[in-house]
């Protein structure tokens, strides 16, 4: 996926996690699968339809933050898994955000404005399998002043949320 998509994809995710009222009259919350939810939204370009999650544990523990993990659709600009994560603070510069599932790593390339992105399509489709078939997925990131967050994130569900949030986008 290109970098202008990525950060198009940014700034809805951003306006939608702050919670402007254009895009929650948009918002239709399709279902919860366990860990997992599906919402679709119309934008401009099409219909967008995404899986999120919210961590079950997060470390440090002391430091509550509006953390998420997604898969999105946007067949109107011909993007499927896309995967981002947000840690709820904006991500150190000099330091790789990473997903963790046993004994599979996944690098986020892109941080910005409190988002993480990875460029590389195949590489998403590969952690998709990975999460289909895992039952816990951490993504670990460094905050502006260099201290490390863990957000350790249920895939139980995951899949019902995956087919679902794909087949509305279809």
């Amino acid at each position: 996926m290109s970098i202008i998509k990525k950060i198009i994809s940014l700034s809805i995710f951003i306006t939608l996690i702050l919670g402007s009222n254009t895009f929650a009259e948009d918002l239709k919350k399709v279902g919860k699968f366990k860990d997992w939810e599906v919402m679709i939204m119309s934008e401009a370009s099409g219909k967008v339809c995404f899986a999120q999650s919210t961590p079950v544990l997060q470390a440090p523990k002391k430091d509550k933050r509006d953390a998420r993990l997604f898969i999105t659709f946007r067949p109107g600009e011909k993007i499927s898994n896309e995967i981002s994560a947000t840690a709820g603070y904006e991500f150190n510069k000099n330091n790789t955000v990473l997903a963790t599932s046993g004994n599979n790593k996944f690098k986020f390339d892109i941080k910005q404005q409190g988002f993480a992105w990875m460029t590389s399509n195949k590489k998403e489709k590969i952690m998709v399998k990975v999460m289909k078939k895992g039952s816990r997925i951490m993504v670990t990131g460094y905050n502006e002043k260099g201290s490390q967050t863990i957000d350790h994130y249920s895939l139980l569900g995951f899949t019902k949320a995956y087919n679902t949030a794909k087949k509305a986008c279809s």
